[in-house]
């Protein structure tokens, strides 16, 4: 700023109009389910008689003025140079030090992480990714599971929710583009890291290197993702722009190195033209040159970390990470495959729970970190997670328990939460902005290179060097700090060097809290010289231009801007104020303001603003203008088209045909909405019914034209209840400790030699590792004969199940005790134990046959350790045996029934099942006859107060119209006591309950799994783990209904066959 610069001459005035304020009062709110009141609008031209349409099915009342303004959002094109670079393979995909280049286009990578094996229901992809787009994002990051896809050597499978097809065409219909990030090691809390159990012991080579025998295992893997892909390329008009290799890996030793070689020649050997990436575990200097380099360089970054249990504590942000860019890679653009977005947590009684961590990472993170982000010039930027989802079956791996809700915007039950407001208002900036697609770092308040009036504040400046948009970008100087900060900023624009706010009397940043402050921001072809309110949208609707800003209530805020045409309403309240300041009009806004505010309404610009939270009630869905083409879907590409909608829980898409304005989305209760539309349209439906009139509301957001509409869900939604859970069937499911049980049948335990690293500690030299025998995940039971005399008194083991398991041991059918694994919030972790079992008097039968009957939970295998090498091959099992005299003879080993080769359930998967007898024989499987099953509530737990497994089976209705989302959950009561218990639902292993430790007692499970409309079956496999009385209760809950959905979406739920079953 120059200090001698002679002050615009300034005039005040209100503005007035015959209009009533010009506010409507819509009550914002950051929970979707809090009750809210908002107002449907559609701008129109003049008016026309509307028609009165009504349906009994959707209550609708409105007030119409004929829609006819049309709604056409024209984005300025970000400007692209000559200057690119790419892999060599394609020029759909190229890059510059700024942004990716896509087909010609300029773009902000925004992108959440999604995987879709952790919702096995590809019906439910597309609602997940619709949630996705409407917060403004633009791709997601997708895990592929070599687990789940490559069972056991040479079996590659791509069926049901194992498939990439259907995300592809899902992403194709959504306009959302992928990065595919297929491992083989993946990481993502999922047993091996999501390498195939079968490698662990079948490769003797150390995995993840250049290892011949560990190349050779991952091969078919590899080639089958790359079938599957090649046609998706976005070189063939699909969604795949970017595929990375493995994950968070160091490219040191050169076996490593060598390994990313190994990749890299596979793809490139191959129809794949995209660009390879890496994500570097952090700020390591990986992968960016020399042996197994790729073509796109990036980082992740979790700097909240993981301390759900004190979601208050912040840790600052990163100020590092534009100089680390501009060190290790400055002519590529700035990428983050991986970024904070919620937090795992882990087993234990206090252990806080997803809702604690959903608190850490909540809508104040978002905004602080996020931006960030922003400031630090990245404009490649993955949210992990967007959608956790759920690790059913034997996906986790043992540091995690089944929900990987993960603290996400979009819950395990696929809810909306209170972080998904802040996500969809930087969404929707994002696109409205492609300026910020191309910026320069200029600095910052502490170089020297922006003034601010108060050292607390830290200020970021980019500028845009085609355009000359500024971003400055504030947020605390301690960004821990909760105190409030109040601050003037000095800017040079197209207009001049001054300081703002000029009118009121600061910028505020209150507590934990950021902000992006714009000149020469363009919207359509006019242009705000400044804003320190912040853009929600703009661009250009029909022939106005449109600006939506919004700031927090408790403060003030202004706009600069050249008011054009003739208003026909503004705003009216003492809260507003005008200013001219050499023809520039600057509107003030007082602390105070809720709802949305009508600033100005002429024929040629229209600018709304109202409080945040009233904003994150918004939606803007886009316009597919060419459905035949390709990438008709997506945004720059297919459309710059979209319009506005307010009040509703969820806008999913909306489409134009002739002059009907066809909006699809979710209700969850009566809303008064905002919607600006074309002026073709003439009929606006909501889910397919028309909306009609009521004139008793007057015209809201605009005397042009306006329509209101009050929609609530029909009342049919209220009578959905959950059935209750009754007539349970019970059976006994540990025969294995019985006389006359024979293990004829099972597999001798007879190795003396395995390519697990982690050897026995005792015992005779037989190996008797679960991986060995190809019983890797859930339950596996072993059996060991001896011969006992009098002398025998006692037997050692060291079982080994990862953290948090349990071993139940039994000498012929009398309990031993049972041996524990351990986790305390993440502390105190036991993997596995050491223990002596005495053997009771009465217990042996001298010189005769007796046998060790061991129960084992099986966590899951062990990620790659960033120390001990190899640590997926994980020695679970039993590493040490011995009696206090004599010795063990033959062991038998039973795990899921056909192990990883032969397994009867191809469509749920290598995964889903365990050893246990029940499950061998297909109890929790829906259509099995319980008929000859005695009568017992779970309730009564097991007879006679004994440790063993039960198995409780129940079946019950559902009757769920179509076009009805209603989220369920199995929930157990919250008691500590001693059993572990697998929750089955139509056969899907939904839920481990671990009832000593916890945390997790409610398990939501997915339509889909759940039949809407026909009969379900649980089965619970009760697993008591000491003498004593146990008691769980089991309910099932409805958590949300909401009418709407995805609809179409299909169950694949196989019932119970003799076939495979022993």
């Amino acid at each position: 700023m120059n200090p001698n610069a002679k002050e615009p001459q300034m005039t005040k005035k209100r503005i007035y109009s015959n209009a009533e304020d010009g506010m409507l009062p819509l009550a914002g709110v950051t929970n979707p389910k809090q009750k809210r009141a908002a107002t449907l609008c559609v701008l129109v031209s003049p008016l026309r008689k509307p028609s009165t349409l009504w349906s009994t099915s959707l209550p609708v009342t409105s007030s119409v003025v004929d829609a006819s303004q049309v709604a056409k959002e024209t984005v300025e094109k970000p400007v692209v140079t000559s200057d690119l670079t790419g892999n060599g393979r394609t020029n759909d995909v190229l890059w510059d030090k700024y942004s990716l280049v896509l087909k010609g286009q300029r773009i902000f990578i925004h992108s959440g992480e999604f995987h879709p094996f952790r919702l096995p229901v590809p019906g439910l992809w597309l609602d997940i990714l619709q949630k996705i787009k409407a917060a403004g994002f633009n791709a997601i990051s997708v895990y592929t599971h070599m687990a789940l896809i490559n069972p056991s050597p040479g079996v590659i499978d791509f069926n049901d929710y194992r498939a990439l097809k259907p995300l592809y065409e899902a992403a194709k219909q959504t306009g959302i583009w992928i990065v595919l990030r297929p491992g083989p090691y993946i990481n993502a809390e999922t047993t091996a890291g999501g390498i195939a159990h079968w490698t662990t012991s079948q490769v003797a080579g150390e995995l993840r290197t250049n290892a011949t025998d560990w190349k050779a295992a991952w091969q078919d893997y590899i080639q089958g993702i790359i079938t599957e892909t090649v046609p998706y390329q976005i070189s063939q008009g699909g969604p795949v722009i970017a595929i990375q290799l493995d994950n968070e890996y160091s490219q040191s030793p050169i076996s490593h190195a060598e390994y990313f070689v190994d990749l890299k020649t596979a793809f490139y050997n191959s129809g794949i033209v995209v660009p390879l990436t890496a994500n570097d575990f952090g700020a390591e200097r990986n992968w960016i040159n020399g042996t197994g380099a790729v073509d796109i360089y990036g980082i992740d970054d979790y700097p909240q970390k993981f301390d759900c249990s004190n979601p208050t504590v912040w840790n600052p942000v990163d100020p590092t990470y534009y100089n680390y860019h501009e060190s290790v890679n400055p002519g590529q653009p700035w990428y983050f495959p991986e970024f904070q977005a919620g937090a795992f947590d882990a087993w234990g009684p206090t252990a806080p729970g997803y809702h604690q961590c959903r608190l850490l990472t909540g809508p104040d993170f978002e905004n602080v970190f996020n931006l960030n982000l922003w400031a630090a010039n990245a404009k490649l930027i993955n949210y992990y997670m967007l959608y956790g989802g759920t690790s059913w079956g034997g996906l986790p791996f043992p540091g995690v328990y089944t929900s990987y809700d993960y603290g996400s915007a979009i819950a395990e039950n696929r809810e909306l939460t209170d972080k998904y407001p802040e996500l969809k208002r930087q969404g929707l900036f994002l696109r409205s902005s492609p300026a910020f697609y191309k910026t320069d770092y200029i600095g910052d308040s502490t170089s020297g290179a922006v003034a601010v009036t108060n050292d607390s504040a830290f200020v970021t400046l980019l500028t845009n060097p085609d355009t000359s948009t500024s971003f400055f970008i504030a947020r605390q100087n301690d960004s821990t700090s909760t105190a409030t900060t109040n601050f003037k900023l000095d800017v040079a624009t197209s207009a001049g060097s001054f300081q703002i706010p000029r009118v009121v009397s600061a910028i505020t940043l209150s507590g934990r809290q950021s902000k992006v402050v714009v000149t020469d921001y363009s919207f359509g072809t006019s242009k705000v010289l400044y804003s320190t309110a912040q853009v929600l949208y703009a661009g250009q609707i029909g022939n106005r231009d449109v600006l939506f800003v919004y700031g927090d209530s408790s403060q003030e805020h202004e706009i600069a801007l050249r008011l054009t045409g003739v208003p026909r309403l503004q705003a009216q309240s003492a809260s507003i104020s005008y200013t001219s300041i050499d023809g520039v009009s600057t509107v003030a806004f007082l602390s105070g303001i809720q709802g949305l505010v009508t600033v100005w309404d002429s024929s040629e610009q229209l600018i709304l603003y109202s409080d945040t939270a009233t904003a994150g009630t918004f939606w803007s869905p886009e316009i597919p203008t060419n459905p035949s083409d390709d990438f008709s879907n997506y945004w720059q590409y297919g459309t710059n088209t979209s319009i506005l909608i307010g009040g509703p829980y969820l806008v999913r898409n909306a489409t134009i045909s002739g002059s009907t304005l066809a909006i699809r989305g979710d209700l969850y209760e009566e809303v008064r909405l905002i919607v600006i539309a074309p002026d073709t349209v003439r009929t606006v439906t909501w889910n397919g019914i028309p909306v009609s009139a009521d004139f008793a509301e007057p015209a809201a957001a605009t005397q042009q034209g306006g329509f209101s509409a009050q929609i609530s869900p029909s009342i049919s939604a209220t009578r959905i209840v959950a059935p209750q859970l009754t007539n349970w069937r019970y059976a006994n499911s540990l025969p294995e400790i019985e006389p006359d049980f024979s293990d004829a049948d099972w597999t001798i335990a007879n190795h003396t030699e395995t390519n697990i690293p982690f050897k026995p500690y005792y015992g005779d030299g037989r190996v008797l590792y679960g991986c060995d025998y190809e019983y890797c995940e859930n339950i596996v039971l072993w059996r060991g004969h001896f011969t006992a005399t009098e002398d025998t008194k006692s037997v050692n083991l060291s079982i080994n199940g990862g953290e948090a398991f349990a071993a139940s041991v039994w000498v012929n059918n009398i309990f031993l005790n049972t041996s524990y694994g351990n986790s305390t919030n993440n502390r105190n972790i036991l993997e596995e134990a050491d223990d002596k079992f005495y053997f009771p008097p009465g217990s042996l039968v001298y010189n005769e046959d007796n046998v060790i009957t061991i129960l084992q939970d099986n966590m899951g295998l062990n990620e790659n350790g960033a120390v001990i090498i190899d640590e997926e091959k994980s020695p679970r099992g039993v590493r040490g045996f011995m009696l206090n005299t004599g010795d063990f003879g033959e062991w038998k080993v039973q795990g899921k029934v056909g192990g990883y080769s032969n397994y009867p359930d191809k469509v749920r998967g290598v995964l889903n099942e365990g050893g246990l007898y029940g499950e061998r024989l297909g109890w929790h499987l829906p259509g099995y006859d319980t008929s000859s099953w005695g009568a017992r509530d779970l309730s009564e737990g097991l007879p006679d107060a004994t440790a063993g497994v039960g198995f409780f089976v129940t079946t019950f209705d559902l009757k769920i119209s179509e076009e009805f989302d209603v989220s369920m959950s199995l929930t157990f009561d919250q008691s500590f006591q001693p059993y572990r218990a697998q929750l089955y639902v139509n056969g899907w292993m939904m839920g481990k309950r671990v009832a000593n430790l916890g945390p997790q007692y409610k398990f939501p499970v997915q339509q889909g799994i759940l039949n809407y409309n026909g009969i379900n079956t649980v089965a619970v496999a009760l697993w008591a783990m000491e003498s004593t009385k146990i008691s769980p209760t089991l309910k099932l809950t409805i958590d949300g209904t909401y009418e709407g959905g995805v609809g179409g979406v299909v169950s694949n739920n196989p019932s119970w066959s003799a076939a495979g079953r022993g």
